[in-house]
């Protein structure tokens, strides 16, 4: 079963459709669902990579946060808490063993991410440039600590790159919008640092899954109509591992408190514009600070999802209740 699109609200809404329409019940350890076996979603324009539905809320920051995460080879629970706070529920250990990001940098002894870019760049054609996440004794661990990534795969085709994700499982929901931005962020990170043209983006799903809490959340978002394609500016050609390592060092150091000004830290609108994103992340209920870093973003495409995200952190009156 194939869902193409341009951007990520194509895929979604067609998806959910059919999910909702002829899904099949499946109790798995997590709950119920309704799943489709064998899915493929193709993205023609990867910069498309965030939902511009308001029901879905926008999972710009959480999503970014992840992508640090992982390129920072981390498996910190407290690290992404602090974009996702699933991770550190009560119970839940202080090392992720399924996490992504020792797995790309540095658990097989090499960084794949460095090692694939390497391979890219010394010819078209191959068909080997593979990151593998999902490795063999991940069948004795426990289910719930279980990467549900097992590659990406990447191809350079005239100088256009292309690239493809495996996913063992995926909930349609929540996961997949945030396994699309990372990824698609990935794939536009390699291209940038070799100067290739950003190419198709292929997600390849064994179980892809909308869980019965979310039926209603999925049919408000189909209610609301198509959304137009809006794309994220282009990443800057070469020099982005370098640009990426100065993000997760600024991130940090946000994360830890730390006044940061981006535009004296980073010569370059793109990069300072993805540290004020995780600032907005960071400034809490300080709607000020919002605003302040609203006036000093360099792209208005990052604009709506600002707006949203201080709607959302308005204190709470009376007769509402504040959300992150």
């Amino acid at each position: 079963m194939e869902f193409p699109g341009e951007c990520l609200d194509d895929v979604l809404m067609d998806l959910y459709k059919e999910l909702l329409a002829s899904g099949s019940k499946n109790t798995s350890g997590k709950g119920d669902s309704l799943e489709h076996l064998g899915v493929i979603l193709r993205i023609t324009k990867p910069r498309a990579r965030l939902s511009r539905s308001w029901t879905r809320g926008r999972p710009l920051f959480s999503a970014l946060g992840e992508l640090v995460w992982y390129l920072a080879g981390s498996d910190d629970a407290a690290f992404i808490g602090r974009y996702i706070p699933d991770y550190v529920r009560p119970g839940m250990p202080a090392i992720v063993h399924g996490a992504y990001g020792p797995r790309i940098k540095s658990r097989y002894g090499l960084d794949q991410l460095a090692t694939v870019t390497e391979l890219l760049g010394e010819r078209d054609g191959s068909r080997r440039v593979i990151i593998q996440l999902y490795e063999a004794r991940d069948l004795e661990v426990p289910k719930e600590d279980v990467p549900c990534t097992t590659a990406l795969q990447f191809f350079r085709r005239q100088n256009v790159l292309h690239m493809s994700a495996t996913m063992r499982s995926n909930d349609a929901y929540i996961g997949l919008p945030h396994d699309v931005f990372c990824f698609t962020m990935i794939q536009e990170l390699v291209a940038a640092e070799l100067g290739l043209e950003l190419g198709e983006y292929i997600h390849m799903v064994g179980s892809m899954h909308l869980y019965t809490d979310k039926l209603e959340l999925a049919e408000r978002y189909i209610s609301e109509g198509y959304h137009r394609t809006s794309e994220m500016p282009a990443m800057p050609l070469w020099n982005s591992f370098a640009m990426m390592d100065r993000l997760i060092e600024l991130e940090s150091r946000i994360r830890a408190g730390e006044t940061v000004d981006p535009g004296a830290e980073l010569d370059c609108p793109y990069w300072s514009d993805l540290v004020r994103l995780i600032q907005t992340h960071f400034a809490s209920d300080d709607l000020g600070k919002i605003d302040e870093i609203l006036d000093e973003m360099n792209h208005n495409f990052f604009h709506t999802f600002i707006v949203d995200r201080r709607g959302r952190r308005v204190p709470a009156g009376p007769d509402q209740t504040a959300s992150a």
